[in-house]
């Protein structure tokens, strides 16, 4: 049975010995009843990085959408070494990384399709590598190039006239929200554990096409593992354990999120419903007296989220219960899905499945 330091005060057992974040939710999530009262305004921090955001982001509008893009490096997990929004206020940041070496830099992922990949630097006015070029139309096949070399005629014909469209050749996959989770409450070590685990179930005599292909599979996971270490070493992190507390919680999820989008499209991806999960480590933490609200709100926008203390369009969902006052009316107006406790309750567990 594992057993870190890191996870005092969490309750259960299946999720110590098994990888099972849905189990660790269930044991550990607290119902909030109360109200936005608690809520607390944007940190000075917060509001000097989102303040440099913006101008980033105006230089990128003039710029006709695209502040800048790579043309050298083919993006992966380690193809770079620490980015900041700000490297003058990099320790105000509370949760880092950036998928290239600079803030809204486009990276270049060559692996679904060379033609897509210089496609879109060449549209912005960028001139893709020529080195690259060679490597993936001469010594290395893409997706796109797969899909194509086992296409029917008649499949051709039909992508030829708009009948199928570009997805299944140009990205080979649906929205992809990775359990992130895990890199946070287990560490890499303890997963890297479980997929040579793994590999070991399927070294045995009378292998079948299929234990070849789960084994590869499973040798790419435990690389792209590695990586992920040696990625947040770089920025200064040891996310080889467990985060033992609700800051690591959200820089160590976060990494797991970076780690994908440096390997994959970011544009059909995301983090996921992640609130209940940070929300055991934000909890443990304010009972413990080592975070305050501000703080903790501070971590969940940093990570792209936004505390809300009103109902508006931009509201997913209300949870309302008996005697609801003024919100209730407003979201219904809105048309806002409202849910009640039992609702609410078993959208946590779908969240956690």
């Amino acid at each position: 049975m594992a057993k870190f330091e890191q996870w005092e005060g969490f309750q259960g057992k299946n999720w110590v010995n098994s990888v099972d974040v849905r189990d660790f939710i269930q044991c550990n999530y607290t119902p909030y009843d109360g109200d936005e009262t608690f809520l607390e305004g944007p940190t000075e921090a917060t509001d000097k990085l989102w303040g440099k955001l913006q101008e980033l982001q105006k230089e990128e509008r003039a710029k006709g959408g695209v502040l800048d893009m790579e043309t050298e490096v083919v993006s992966g997990i380690t193809a770079y070494g620490p980015g900041y929004i700000d490297e003058s206020m990099k320790d105000l940041e509370a949760v880092v990384g950036l998928q290239t070496d600079k803030p809204l830099k486009r990276a270049f992922m060559p692996y679904g399709g060379i033609k897509m990949a210089e496609k879109a630097c060449t549209t912005h006015g960028y001139t893709p590598s020529e080195k690259l070029h060679e490597i993936f139309t001469k010594y290395h096949k893409t997706h796109n190039q797969g899909v194509f070399d086992i296409y029917t005629d008649e499949m051709k014909v039909a992508r030829h006239n708009k009948i199928i469209t570009g997805l299944p050749d140009t990205y080979g996959r649906g929205r992809i929200v990775g359990d992130y989770r895990r890199v946070a409450l287990y560490g890499i070590d303890f997963l890297l554990e479980k997929k040579h685990y793994d590999m070991k179930r399927y070294e045995r005599h009378g292998m079948k096409g299929t234990d070849f292909r789960l084994r590869e599979e499973l040798a790419d996971q435990m690389k792209a593992l590695n990586e992920m270490k040696e990625m947040a070493a770089s920025y200064g992190f040891d996310i080889s354990v467990p985060a033992k507390n609700a800051k690591e919680a959200a820089q160590w999820l976060y990494f797991g999120y970076l780690a994908a989008i440096k390997t994959q499209n970011g544009a059909a991806m995301s983090v996921g419903r992640v609130s209940t999960f940070l929300d055991i480590y934000i909890e443990r933490d304010l009972k413990a007296g080592v975070l305050t609200e501000k703080e903790a709100q501070e971590l969940i926008e940093k990570n792209g989220g936004k505390a809300a203390g009103s109902v508006s369009k931009k509201t997913s969902y209300v949870l309302a219960g008996e005697n609801a006052g003024s919100k209730l009316t407003t979201a219904q107006d809105l048309g806002i899905p409202v849910l009640s406790e039992t609702e609410f309750l078993q959208m946590i567990q779908s969240e956690t499945a």
